[in-house]
């Protein structure tokens, strides 16, 4: 988990995002629609940051080690799971 903390105004701003299915001032949990567009849209050859900016996300409010370790996270679950491990 990041050590960034998500300030009430950045809480309330991501919630207003239909691919977040919750958050709290320090996790983010991202709908299986996300997911799932992450990950053919990174089979493509998208960058990760562009794809979470490109749902909506802003990319301070994140940070770049939140988007980084959910990029491996989500990666080595579909390659070992395929879409049920998403």
């Amino acid at each position: 988990m990041s050590k960034k903390c998500f300030t009430t105004q950045e809480q309330a701003q991501l919630r207003t995002n239909p691919y977040v299915k919750n958050v709290s001032a320090k996790a983010i949990t991202y709908t299986d629609a996300f997911k799932e567009r992450f990950i053919q849209e990174y089979n493509q050859g998208k960058l990760p940051s562009e794809i979470f900016q490109g749902a909506g996300f802003a990319l301070d409010v994140l940070g770049a080690t939140r988007i980084k370790k959910a990029s491996n996270r989500w990666r080595t679950a579909y390659q070992e799971q395929g879409p049920a491990g998403l």
